[in-house]
């Protein structure tokens, strides 16, 4: 069964539409799991609190491994367990986002994240990749109006954010049979209306009666 993943800028709506898009699939008589990066597993889980933890001080190279071996442990735990079961598994985040946050956005070199990813996963790769497209500045009001603590990540500088939204926009254009992107300033329900219709030649042709 697919992997389906969803990508973008924090603040993008990943959570929402995994959500949305979960229940949407569910009516149309699938079997769903829905996981999130870092996390999903206790072991990814503790790795999800290191890397946002604001008081740390984690340098590049340390933090691509760290999401890279939570991967591993969620892809040999749950991510094939669950394909291997003829589960569908929707993701919020995945290799993408190693390759544009630590890749791109700390300048570590897409090809050498691209290949621990690749050993992280073993060989493991969705079958479709939603990208929420939003201007870094409207994801950052965004996360803004949550009135959260930003964490470790969410701290950085505008470049950083802005080399990850051009790393995205990078690997839809490499990648335009996998990436479909979606404009995540549209509402809730656009976005999720906009992200069937780019599974469509995927998914069963009506919902579950």
């Amino acid at each position: 069964m697919p992997l389906l993943t969803i990508e973008g800028l924090d603040g993008a709506g990943k959570t929402t539409l995994a959500a949305a898009l979960a229940d949407a699939l569910r009516a149309r008589g699938l079997d769903v799991e829905v996981l999130r990066e870092p996390g999903g597993v206790a072991v990814s889980e503790r790795v999800r609190e290191l890397v946002k933890d604001p008081e740390l001080r984690i340098g590049a190279r340390a933090e691509a491994l760290l999401y890279a071996a939570a991967r591993a442990q969620l892809v040999d735990e749950r991510v094939r367990p669950a394909l291997d079961a003829g589960r569908w598994v929707l993701l919020d985040r995945f290799v993408d986002s190693s390759l544009a946050y630590q890749g791109e956005g700390r300048e570590l070199g897409v090809e050498p994240v691209a290949a621990i990813n690749a050993f992280a996963t073993d060989g493991i790769e969705p079958a479709r990749t939603l990208l929420l497209r939003l201007d870094p500045a409207a994801g950052r009001a965004r996360q803004a109006d949550r009135g959260e603590a930003p964490d470790r990540l969410e701290r950085e500088a505008d470049p950083f954010f802005a080399r990850i939204a051009a790393a995205y926009d990078a690997l839809a254009a490499t990648h335009p049979a996998r990436v479909r992107v979606l404009d995540a300033s549209q509402s809730p329900d656009a976005v999720l209306a906009a992200a069937l219709a780019a599974l469509a030649d995927l998914l069963p042709s009506s919902p579950a009666r």
